[in-house]
């Protein structure tokens, strides 16, 4: 669902922040040969989308933060093949990752109950797509959790017929 064409209310949206955090940190518990799966050819493993929705989370949980608390501000594009390689997501415990990644969706999850509608006509500029909103950056959130959960979902499919 674009937010562009079907704007959510703040329940809504902590709705699905909530629902795709739980249908997420259960893929957390799967075992490393299922995390070795991937939804394609040359496509990241689950193991890599798991630990790649821990560190985006923490990426967008500093842009919310910084645009409620100092907006306006340019932030950086945030380069996630740099960090997959960076932080070496082959080795990394999945545990640190499902940790980061609960806690992060947590304060996200309140801050987007009190600030998606009251505040969400905050701006900042993001360095590679220009003028961006709170409301925007809240909403990316969910569909971004929903689109990897979708690749997750298409691998552990894939494994099953293979």
């Amino acid at each position: 669902m674009s937010a562009t064409t079907h704007p959510r209310t703040a329940t809504a949206l902590v709705g699905e922040l909530e629902s795709t955090r739980d249908a997420t940190l259960q893929f957390f518990a799967l075992s490393d040969a299922e995390t070795a799966h991937a939804y394609g050819p040359g496509k990241w493993s689950i193991r890599h989308l798991l630990h790649h929705l821990a560190d985006s989370e923490t990426v967008l949980n500093e842009r919310i933060r910084r645009v409620l608390s100092e907006p306006q501000q340019t932030l950086l594009v945030f380069d996630q093949d740099a960090w997959a390689a960076g932080l070496d997501y082959s080795s990394m415990p999945l545990h640190l990752s499902r940790a980061i990644f609960e806690s992060v969706r947590n304060g996200i999850i309140h801050l987007a109950g009190r600030h998606y509608e009251a505040n969400g006509h905050l701006t900042f500029v993001h360095s590679a797509m220009g003028v961006r909103t709170l409301r925007q950056e809240l909403d990316k959130v969910a569909e971004h959790n929903a689109h990897h959960l979708g690749q997750i979902r298409a691998a552990l499919q894939r494994r099953v017929r293979s």
